[in-house]
């Protein structure tokens, strides 16, 4: 898709401004192809420089972040948050502990989030943070001093009602709690809706953990439901193995799917009996080994490694990329499509690149963007902001059926609006244009800020 005229000259703009940020420059380029169908039935949106300031962040922060390992040796890292939107609610987003984290990944993210946290009808504005920290390989005690660290400095811009963080890659339920507990230490106040995704001992909400994976399969039966079919019997693929993952797996079988492959960064595993999620949860949460082991218990099971074959290869009905970020490329659609996938769905953030979801939307392929059918995660968060609020606890089933009926209003929002815009079955068009004008009209009630 091409970006209307009238917005080309505003992103021009964006991307000069913001030389270097390619992940940052894709995320933006992406919405913008949508806007343009907007603005033509609302000129109005082009005033008072409201897409301008949609895509600068109110605040981006910047900090050191030195931590001591267990031989004593300093090192220092850089951390991270953005702080994009504010207009429908606190910024609510994730931290991202990887070597990769810089500024245009953490402003492609919180881009991103802006949208997805206004499709969930929540009241959640957008943003995101992290470090270049790897916490791969680094003893329990490096980890604690450095989530201390960085918490040290983060502490002072968050609170329940400023700036709620969770988890994201490399950032689980322990970083959190030792995130939380200096939180605590420093401000000498039990905040609990300051973090989402805590332990349960302490404030966190049942479902969370369930929440990212078993949202985007909901999104997904939405879709085939819509189809006059369901998830049942399909042959799914899912890229990755770690909580998005591992959860999307588990409900896509409870509702009947076959899962026959399954990945991490050494490679990837296809067993056509149906993948062993008991399996992958002892290799993966247990041993943290390498998704190879998969094969010296099952012996028909068959291990690719990385170079040798990508997990797209195998013919699927469903494709659900759940890992990282551009790691299904156009040469990967490509076969996908050959091979007679009817559905893709991004359980990760922007993980197909856009010559791939160009592929699906020609090929007329049912595809759900990241900021749609990822959104449970961060609707769940919310829930748990809910319940930190009221002092009240929920139980597992009251907070997954209230997931099930925010992914239902989600797809519905996006299917509802593309239909709207002219385009039936498109949802990276009514994602984006549902998720924008929510955040800009409340943009335009608050004023020019």
């Amino acid at each position: 898709m091409t970006v209307d005229e009238k917005l080309d000259g505003i992103l021009s703009t964006i991307l000069a401004r913001n030389p270097g940020e390619a992940e940052f420059h894709q995320a933006a380029r992406e919405v913008f192809e949508s806007l343009g169908r907007v603005v033509a039935k609302r000129p109005d949106y082009l005033e008072d420089a409201l897409i301008d300031r949609l895509c600068e962040p109110e605040r981006q922060i910047i900090f050191r972040v030195p931590w001591t390992d267990d031989k004593g040796q300093v090192h220092v890292n850089r951390g991270f948050r953005v702080q994009y939107n504010s207009a429908l609610g606190p910024y609510k987003g994730g931290l991202r502990f990887h070597p990769s984290v810089n500024l245009s990944i953490i402003k492609f993210l919180g881009f991103e989030q802006i949208f997805k946290n206004a499709l969930t009808g929540l009241p959640i504005g957008g943003g995101k943070g992290g470090s270049d920290f790897d916490p791969k390989d680094r003893s329990d005690g490096e980890i604690m001093r450095f989530c201390q660290s960085f918490m040290t400095e983060l502490f002072r811009h968050i609170g329940d009602k400023t700036d709620v963080p969770a988890g994201d890659i490399g950032v689980g339920g322990r970083e959190v709690g030792w995130m939380f507990g200096q939180y605590r230490r420093l401000t000498n106040r039990f905040e609990a809706g300051v973090l989402t995704g805590k332990g349960l001992s302490y404030g966190g909400s049942l479902a969370r953990t369930e929440a990212t994976g078993y949202g985007t399969v909901y999104f997904v039966q939405s879709m085939l439901e819509r189809q006059g079919t369901s998830i049942e019997g399909h042959r799914t693929v899912v890229s990755g193995s770690g909580n998005v993952a591992i959860y999307a797996m588990e409900k896509a079988m409870k509702l009947g799917a076959r899962i026959i492959a399954c990945s991490d960064s050494s490679g990837y595993v296809v067993d056509e009996e149906g993948i062993d999620l008991d399996l992958v949860r002892e290799i993966k949460e247990v041993r943290r080994a390498r998704i190879g082991d998969y094969v010296k218990t099952r012996k028909d099971a068959t291990f690719i490694a990385t170079g040798k074959g990508v997990i797209w290869d195998v013919p699927c009905d469903i494709a659900l990329p759940c890992a990282t970020q551009n790691e299904l490329t156009a040469r990967d659609a490509g076969v996908l499509i050959k091979n007679g996938v009817r559905v893709v769905a991004e359980g990760a953030n922007m993980p197909c690149t856009p010559d791939a979801v160009e592929a699906f939307r020609k090929a007329g392929i049912l595809f759900a963007p990241g900021k749609a059918a990822n959104a449970g995660g961060v609707a769940t968060s919310a829930l748990e902001m809910q319940q930190n609020a009221s002092r009240d606890r929920w139980t597992f089933d009251q907070t997954k059926d209230r997931l099930g009926v925010i992914m239902r209003n989600i797809h519905d929002t996006c299917a509802e609006t593309a239909e709207e815009y002219g385009e039936p079955g498109d949802y990276v068009l009514g994602a984006n244009i549902g998720g924008f004008i929510r955040v800009a009209e409340a943009m335009r009630a608050q004023g020019v800020i």
